[in-house]
Order: C-alpha cells, then structure tokens, then sequence
C-alpha cells in the first residue's frame, strides 16, 4: 500500500499527529508563514488602515505630504467627494485625491520650518 494511508497498525497505536512524518515536512513553512505574519503582514495592515482612517478624517489646517512628494495644507474638504483642495504655495491651491496622500501631519504638531 501507499505510505500515504494510515497502516492498521498506526491506527490501533494511536499514532498523533506530531508522528506522522508529512505534517512534520509542512512544519517549517507553517513557522515561517506565521513569523512573516506577524512581523511584516499585520504590521503594515495596521498602517494602511491608520493611514486610511487618517485620511477620512482630514480638515482645515492639516499639512499634509502626497505620494509624489507635494507638501500642503489642507484649505477645504467634502465629505461627499475623494478630493480636497490643498493650499502647495502663497495663493496657489490644487485638489488632491485623498488615497494620494501618504503623511498628515496636524496642525497641532510643531513643524521644523526655518
């Protein structure tokens, strides 16, 4: 017979499953899979959804840093619509799409500005 099925012998025994010799290959990839779960995976879920909940939750004042490395303050946001208008230069104001934006900083937090 196959070595894949279960001899009666193995059966009677009461061989776990920690015996049999397959589940034991599989062992090293499972550990490895569960080590880059929680050291890469669920780390960068956790910044994306930050990150989401961040830009949902813009307003007035914010600075903010786009994808293409555009840095700007937040002048008006709909909540209705994926774009806000973001004030780049003195008097220069472009609408951003929100899923863009990559870095918020409130407006409560010091900037290092010179």
């Amino acid at each position: 017979m196959s070595s894949l099925f279960i001899s009666s012998a193995q059966a009677a025994d009461g061989g776990g499953l920690l015996s049999n010799p397959q589940v034991l290959q599989f062992a090293p990839m499972i550990f490895i899979f569960v080590v880059f779960y929680f050291l890469l995976i669920r780390p960068q879920q956790q910044r994306a959804r930050k990150l989401r909940d961040e830009q949902g939750s813009l307003r007035r004042g914010d600075r903010i840093v786009t994808a293409g490395g555009i840095v700007g303050v937040v002048q008006a946001t709909r909540d209705d619509s994926d774009e806000v208008d973001v004030e780049i230069a003195q008097g220069v104001r472009v609408k951003v799409v929100r899923s863009t934006i990559t870095n918020i900083m409130p407006r409560d937090k010091p900037t290092n500005d010179s």
